[in-house]
């Protein structure tokens, strides 16, 4: 049901709202885990490696949708702070007719770009026919992620972050189910792997459109509600773009990661994919507390309480530098345990463990500075502004590319391995300022 987010004790609200975004995160986590410890397990590493070199251009395509559906959610959670009703629904349709414009031009530059950036990703030739099979079908399934997003975005704008996540739980463990199914008894590949995410993110799209219809009546637009609204669209764009944007620059930066991962071999792509999975699972938390931002942010904002924006930041800044050091001991420690799931016993562990223990450990010494960006990111996306967070990814896209620069000229994985942490290092240090600029921006107005 809808939560009203400006009223009431700031913590229990934040932990009531983010708890099920971070079990229904991980569930979508799931989504990849699956694929990735059943390919590692019965397909073998070399079309995990498949997989995961395909990470970072998904990455880039399926990133682009969030940021459109989650911008276009905004203005969504800006009404219902507002209580203006009639906006909200509004935003809804407006936003749902902008997603089925986005997903058919999506879905076509998808399809036609995934080779050409395989190929110039130097993705190992033992490998690339399988990482193009794979990408294909992943692309083919634009339309139901983004509007899985969309549709989740809404929900959440309106306080109700528990409906996504059951939704989520269930087409997680289809999910599995069909990753079974299509690899070991139909003997489908790595493209049957991509089917089973395809059609469970399916699925979630119809569970999530029935419960608006038959629980949510706020989100339902009349009829007299359907048609491109000009000040709706110009809002919806102007904050879904550049999320878009931001989505794409960072990817872009990953993009140039994976291609100094590559140079290292097949090996070293299998143990920095599993590795990688394991911490996106592990810092689940932080993205669902930039979601939480986002929605108390936009209502608080709608409702034109800026001291309530401060001193929600400020909490949940409180909470993630603490699930931060929390997280990043369990990616260390439980690393061996993790690889066991992904590979099976001829798989080599012992040579696939140094590869990942160093991305692991260089990874996890900057949780703090990861989870900060997600935290002023999704605050200044929630109070309207949308260039400052997409600046952020510029610069997070710069300190990766140029440390995967280095990493290619000096042949380290070291260097190749620490783009991440580079990242987030200055993106994190970037978004604080804009959030401390953003905030006396707007004291400033609220006083005048």
């Amino acid at each position: 049901m809808p939560q009203d987010m400006t009223r009431g004790r700031i913590l229990p609200i934040i932990l009531k709202f983010t708890i099920p975004l971070v079990i229904g995160n991980i569930f979508q986590q799931f989504y990849n885990m699956a694929d990735t410890i059943i390919v590692g397990r019965f397909l073998g590493a070399s079309a995990l490696a498949a997989v995961g070199a395909t990470s970072t251009v998904s990455f880039l395509m399926l990133g682009f949708a969030m940021g459109l559906a989650t911008g276009f959610s905004v203005l969504t959670s800006q009404q219902f702070g507002a209580g203006d009703e009639d906006g909200v629904k509004v935003s809804v349709a407006n936003g749902i007719l902008l997603a089925l414009l986005f997903s058919a031009l999506l879905t076509a530059a998808g399809l036609k770009a995934v080779p050409v950036l395989l190929s110039l990703m130097h993705t190992p030739p033992d490998i690339a026919a399988d990482a193009t099979a794979y990408m294909l079908v992943i692309c083919s399934g634009l339309t139901a992620s983004m509007f899985y997003n969309l549709f989740s975005s809404f929900l959440r704008s309106v306080g109700n972050s528990r409906a996504p996540f059951f939704f989520l739980a269930f087409s997680s463990c289809l999910n599995i189910v069909l990753d079974i199914w299509f690899i070991v008894y139909i003997g489908a590949g790595v493209r049957g792997a991509a089917c089973a995410t395809v059609v469970s993110q399916v699925v979630s799209v119809l569970l999530c459109a029935l419960y608006i219809l038959l629980r949510v009546r706020v989100l339902i637009p009349s009829a007299r509600h359907w048609g491109l609204n000009r000040a709706a669209t110009v809002h919806q764009l102007r904050m879904g773009i550049p999320m878009a944007l931001q989505f794409a620059v960072t990817a872009a930066g990953t993009i140039v990661m994976q291609t100094a991962i590559n140079m290292f071999g097949s090996v070293a792509v299998a143990a920095f994919t599993a590795a990688w999975r394991i911490q996106n699972v592990l810092t689940q938390g932080m993205v669902a507390m930039g979601q939480t931002m986002a929605a108390f942010c936009g209502q608080n904002f709608g409702s034109k309480n800026i001291e309530r924006v401060r001193q929600g930041v400020r909490t949940a800044v409180r909470i993630e530098i603490i699930y931060s050091a929390a997280a990043g001991i369990a990616a260390v420690v439980l690393l061996p345990w993790f690889l066991r799931l992904f590979f099976s016993g001829s798989a080599g562990i012992e040579d696939l463990m140094p590869w990942a223990m160093i991305y692991t450990v260089e990874s996890a010494l900057f949780f703090i500075p990861l989870s900060l960006i997600f935290i002023f990111r999704n605050a200044m996306q929630g109070c309207s502004y949308s260039f400052l967070p997409l600046m952020g990814g510029v610069v997070e896209m710069a300190a990766r590319t140029l440390c995967a620069l280095a990493g290619i000229r000096l042949h380290s994985y070291l260097l190749s391995a620490g783009c991440d942490a580079a990242a987030w290092i200055t993106a994190g240090t970037f978004l604080l300022l804009s959030y401390r600029y953003m905030l006396m921006k707007l004291t400033a107005k609220d006083a005048s």
